[in-house]
């Protein structure tokens, strides 16, 4: 494996093959994916920490979905990729639907975790809050709401690994980064889901209260090629909740390609 700063941000490559590009959500990292990596094996796996995450540095000035989106593209182009199947978590997912809407031909699939389609308005309020606390606060206080808010409620119990993981990632985070990354979510806008030519699976939580199953349902309607899958007594973190289970849905669906 292979760790470079692409597009400034840092990246890990490995593998060789058909070509993965997976995108965590708000709060995540490249290791989001860490429990999945098992599913993606004969591949190349791209994981990139989104600008303002992670390892990756906070840019000067503001950040929005274009600016993320026109990232990819460049990481894509500088590591001479033609296709990718598209992975993506909560954030990232509006991501994925843009990056297959503008550029469809670098896109063959996309799987969904835990999408999002676009904020409703009190949704957006909530985020442009969460990154004046992140600013005032730090990230400590934002690792224990999200920790409780995003699982399901079996989770602490059963995954309490789970828990921690979804905690110290928030912990990790540059605050003025994820600050900035809530208000490119909280000013940004639905992708026309009727251009995105992939076949797409859309995978959510029957807890998920960020994107409940009504949600998944109605874009995999929406998408030309969607389908949805929905995971029981599981919340917004299908990655780190159900891993087994999400392995085998990427597997079977890779397979079916």
């Amino acid at each position: 494996m292979t760790s470079r700063t692409i597009a400034g941000m840092v990246v890990e490559d490995e593998g060789q093959g058909e070509c993965a590009l997976l995108l965590h959500g708000l709060g995540g990292t490249s290791n989001s994916w860490q429990p999945l990596v098992p599913s993606l094996g004969g591949m190349r796996i791209i994981r990139p920490d989104l600008p303002g995450s992670g390892r990756s540095r906070t840019p000067a000035g503001s950040i929005d979905i274009a600016f993320i989106v026109a990232s990819l593209g460049a990481l894509i182009s500088e590591l001479g990729v033609r296709s990718v199947q598209l992975i993506a978590h909560s954030f990232g997912t509006l991501l994925a639907q843009h990056l297959a809407m503008h550029k469809p031909e670098f896109v063959s699939s996309l799987i969904l975790f835990g999408p999002i389609v676009e904020p409703a308005e009190p949704a957006r309020e909530r985020l442009r809050a969460r990154a004046g606390l992140a600013r005032r606060e730090g990230m400590a206080v934002i690792a224990d709401q999200v920790a409780a808010a995003g699982l399901a409620a079996g989770s602490v119990e059963t995954s309490p690994a789970a828990l921690a993981f979804v905690r110290e990632s928030h912990m990790r985070q540059d605050a003025e980064g994820f600050a900035k990354l809530c208000e490119a979510l909280a000013g940004a806008n639905r992708a026309d889901a009727s251009l995105v030519r992939a076949r797409t699976l859309v995978v959510t939580g029957d807890e998920d209260a960020i994107s409940p199953p009504t949600i998944a349902t109605a874009l995999a309607d929406e998408l030309p090629q969607g389908r949805a899958r929905i995971l029981s007594q599981c919340g917004h973190w299908a990655t780190v909740e159900k891993p087994a289970e999400c392995r085998s849905l990427i597997s079977a669906f890779l397979r079916e390609g």
